[in-house]
């Protein structure tokens, strides 16, 4: 599995959004639901406290809320909000959202990857990796990662 930076910075968006924004302030069950639960979060102060160059946040933003994992509204007060709380998004969800397949094996998803003669057992091998990655990331939700967050010892 390889993280690019575009997965690693889609990750810590969506965790700065939960924590409203500051990553700091874990608000793990609220949603940041555009109701009013939760706070809308700006993308400029998302690129300014997760040090995301801007132009290249506001593409992996469009990719979390086509996959529906955010919520944006336009205008001076507007920003962006998880569409449902953070302990209902997993990481394997905003992996998926901006990389496609969490395991790829010469750039295509593990399960279309083909083997013939003595490299044919290859297959198994990508697609059993890419089970176990699966179960780590879809069972890590980010109030799992803002908990830990908040647990860890202050360096």
């Amino acid at each position: 599995m390889y993280i690019s930076a575009r997965s690693d910075y889609a990750l810590r968006a969506m965790l700065a959004v939960a924590a409203g924004g500051d990553g700091g302030t874990t608000r793990p069950d609220d949603g940041g639901r555009p109701d009013g639960a939760g706070e809308l979060v700006k993308a400029a102060s998302l690129a300014r406290t997760q040090g995301i160059p801007l132009s290249f946040l506001q593409g992996i933003l469009l990719d979390l809320r086509r996959a529906g994992l955010l919520h944006s509204h336009r205008g001076t007060e507007g920003g962006y909000a998880l569409t449902r709380p953070a302990s209902q998004i997993s990481v394997g969800d905003v992996l998926r959202a901006v990389a496609g397949s969490l395991t790829t094996v010469r750039g295509l998803p593990a399960e279309d990857a083909g083997y013939h003669g003595v490299a044919a057992g290859l297959r198994d091998v990508w697609l059993a990796v890419d089970g176990a990655i699966a179960v780590v990331v879809d069972r890590t939700t980010l109030t799992d990662l803002l908990i830990r967050q908040e647990q860890a010892p202050a360096r």
